[in-house]
């Protein structure tokens, strides 16, 4: 062999036997050697762990974890491994290159929950757990490109997560055969792929939702075995090939469109016996023969001419009546009754909700006038006080009521005004809000404020009662509340600061989501509030919230800066998008106030917890997480549950796209939810405790 050291051997040469010199030099290297060796396996190693992508792996992970490492699951791990790697096959997993792209865990007898980090998995179109034992709620994240998600024949609980009204990939839904119950939530507008609905054999009630109007690729939908009601009208356009409605509580006709399709179930509902009315009959005839007796036309024709007469005498007697009877004011939606009506929610069915101790008002009375005298105020709204009572303050009242506007009376002070404390010798205590004088170009200005101020009435809307409109004193009267703002409460170490019970918490949420409801969805035109924080939630002497600061939007153009850090949503950047769903956002940090008793910002904070939202967010949907990020001064006594189902709501309205965040009605809806079952749960497990009384049952 040719020795290390040696001198190259010139060609031809025999190659010749180590001397012991050459030996010695060469147990002298085999250190370096191993040593070399070992870096490139390592180097080799690292490359092939590195194959599959980690946020893939790391969602499975979290998987196998909350399935309690079933040992079903051949190949999967709690940390680590390579489930796309040559070498580390995983059951029901399959790859295109470093990314995951099926689960399919049919049918393997699992247990446990689906985990909190399934979003990860972006290129997963095929979701498959159906006929397993996994229980609890449907996560929220869900693969956000699914194709097919199959959850069929768990015992999944609770609801349908918003998130898949965002799955617009979505194909085939199957929810068949578990325990999810309530109404479902109208959120399937987006979904223009689907074509099957599975949503069978669970405890859903209400009406369809009116989005599945939308689903114009709809085949196959089966809600057997549920308690829908209402009409089954919103499918009469769909071009579908299977329906299957057996077994719930409908009522009235089925369109004639449906009745032709082949695989066709409806036994076990309440439908209406005889001839569908004839304007259904005229829709669904529509693409039928043009043969027959007129019977049915003729019929029509005097049943419009009957409607024809009787819509003509309604209008002549509202034209007789005009002068007698009040105005309809333009700030709401008025039914016959006199009731302030929304497309977007069922206000009367909320009224008599458990969350009763935050009503919405009766309409406010209006008095007669007659067209002159309306005309007349409309040119000279600067006179009126509109029809709701307010008292005309003059500024030297006021100025002796708050001791001459003195600092030790300010209650807050904005970027437009300052609040004051003003006590009368009477004993009467209100809140006084005065303006900067260049705030409004005059007292025709400032009275179409307070105008509009005024009309706005809602049980959990701050009230205004008075004004001050004088040349260089513009102020305005409210009601004063006497446990401060929501902020004091939750974040400053003085009187206020003793805890808020986890039921007090939740009322705040849903009052406070009921007055912006009422602001977004009631009043015509909408409101806007631009300016949701928790300083701006004030708490009666029962800790009931009073939202301030509404109708005073305009003054707010740059929402961001008036918001302050934390609060504003991400398009607020420029002034002119902000939107309904921009103060959606807003009270979703708020929530994220009483949740977490932490500030919106806080610099004292590390840097990666300074803003609550960013910290916060990617841990509301683990429940380990969730209860270390509780308020300590919870102290534990809450129901892991409606925890859990508050931060849902939560993750809902603090998400970036506006596009994707419900509306209020729907946050009120959730809200309530949660409510419900957690009234339940305790009727039915006893849950009680002696140091925090359950003061739900009183709203």
């Amino acid at each position: 062999m040719l020795c290390v050291g040696d001198d190259p051997l010139p060609a031809g040469t025999l190659l010749r036997p180590c001397p012991p010199r050459c030996a010695a030099m060469a147990r002298r290297w085999p250190p370096l050697v191993v040593g070399l060796a070992l870096l490139l396996l390592s180097v080799a190693a690292s490359s092939v762990v590195a194959k599959t992508d980690q946020p893939d792996v790391a969602a499975l992970n979290v998987m196998f974890e909350s399935m309690n490492k079933p040992s079903e699951l051949l190949g999967w791990k709690a940390s680590g491994g390579d489930p796309c790697g040559d070498d580390d096959e995983w059951k029901g997993i399959e790859c295109s290159d470093s990314s995951v792209t099926e689960i399919d865990l049919s049918g393997l007898g699992l247990s446990g929950t689906l985990g909190y980090q399934l979003s990860s998995l972006k290129s997963v179109t095929k979701f498959d757990v159906s006929k397993n034992n996994l229980n609890g709620e449907i996560p929220y994240q869900l693969p956000p490109n699914v194709v097919q998600l199959n959850l069929r024949g768990n015992s999944f609980s609770g609801g349908v997560p918003y998130s898949i009204s965002q799955m617009t990939d979505l194909e085939t839904l199957n929810l068949g055969k578990n325990q999810l119950s309530g109404q479902l939530t109208d959120m399937f507008s987006q979904l223009p792929k689907l074509t099957t609905l599975d949503l069978s054999f669970n405890s859903f009630s209400g009406n369809l939702p009116p989005s599945f109007q939308y689903l114009k690729n709809l085949k196959t939908l089966d809600v057997e075995s549920n308690q829908f009601s209402g009409h089954i009208d919103v499918l009469a356009k769909l071009s579908l090939e299977d329906l299957n409605v057996k077994n719930n509580k409908f009522t009235g006709w089925i369109p004639s469109k449906l009745k032709n399709i082949n695989n066709l179930e409806t036994g076990g509902n309440s439908w209406s016996s005889g001839p569908a009315p004839p304007g259904m009959e005229k829709e669904s005839s529509a693409g039928g023969s043009n043969g027959g007796d007129d019977s049915g036309i003729n019929g029509f024709a005097i049943g419009a001419m009957v409607i024809a007469v009787l819509l003509a005498a309604l209008i002549l007697l509202s034209v007789l009546r005009r002068n007698h009877s009040s105005p309809v004011s333009s700030h709401y939606y008025m039914d016959e009754s006199g009731r302030r009506d929304s497309s977007a929610v069922d206000m009367k069915s909320l009224e008599h909700s458990p969350s009763m101790g935050c009503k919405t008002p009766p309409a406010v009375p209006r008095k007669s006038m007659s067209d002159n005298e309306f005309e007349n105020k409309l040119n000279h709204s600067r006179r009126s006080t509109d029809p709701i009572s307010l008292m005309n303050h003059s500024s030297s009242d006021l100025q002796a009521a708050t001791g001459n506007f003195s600092s030790s009376r300010q209650l807050g002070q904005g970027t437009t005004c300052c609040v004051f404390r003003a006590k009368y010798a009477d004993g009467r205590v209100l809140a006084v809000k005065k303006f900067d004088p260049l705030s409004f170009s005059g007292s025709s200005d400032f009275m179409d404020t307070v105008n509009g101020i005024a009309k706005l009435r809602h049980t959990n809307i701050s009230e205004l009662v008075g004004y001050c409109s004088e040349p260089g004193h513009y102020m305005l009267v409210y009601d004063y509340h006497m446990n401060g703002s929501l902020y004091d409460f939750l974040h400053l170490s003085d009187d206020y600061s003793r805890p808020l019970t986890w039921d007090t918490r939740v009322r705040i949420a849903v009052c406070t989501a009921r007055a912006l409801e009422y602001l977004h969805e009631v009043c015509s035109p909408s409101v806007l509030h631009k300016n949701i924080k928790s300083s701006n939630v004030l708490l009666d002497a029962d800790l009931n919230p009073h939202l301030s600061d509404c109708g005073l939007s305009f003054f707010y153009e740059d929402a961001s800066e008036n918001l302050g850090p934390g609060y504003s949503a991400p398009e607020c950047s420029r002034p002119s998008a902000y939107v309904m769903k921009s103060d959606v956002y807003s009270f979703g940090v708020v929530m994220l106030e009483l949740l977490t008793g932490r500030k919106p910002y806080d610099s004292s904070k590390p840097r990666t917890e300074q803003c609550l939202v960013k910290y916060v967010t990617p841990q509301l949907h683990d429940s380990d997480a969730l209860e270390s990020l509780a308020d300590p001064a919870l102290r534990g006594l809450y129901p892991p549950k409606a925890l859990s189902r508050f931060a849902d709501c939560i993750a809902l309205c603090v998400q970036s796209d506006p596009e994707f965040r419900p509306s209020m009605s729907e946050v009120v809806q959730s809200l309530l939810r949660c409510v419900q079952r957690t009234v339940s749960n305790r009727r039915t497990a006893g849950y009680s405790s002696n140091s925090q009384r359950s003061d739900i049952s009183d709203w």
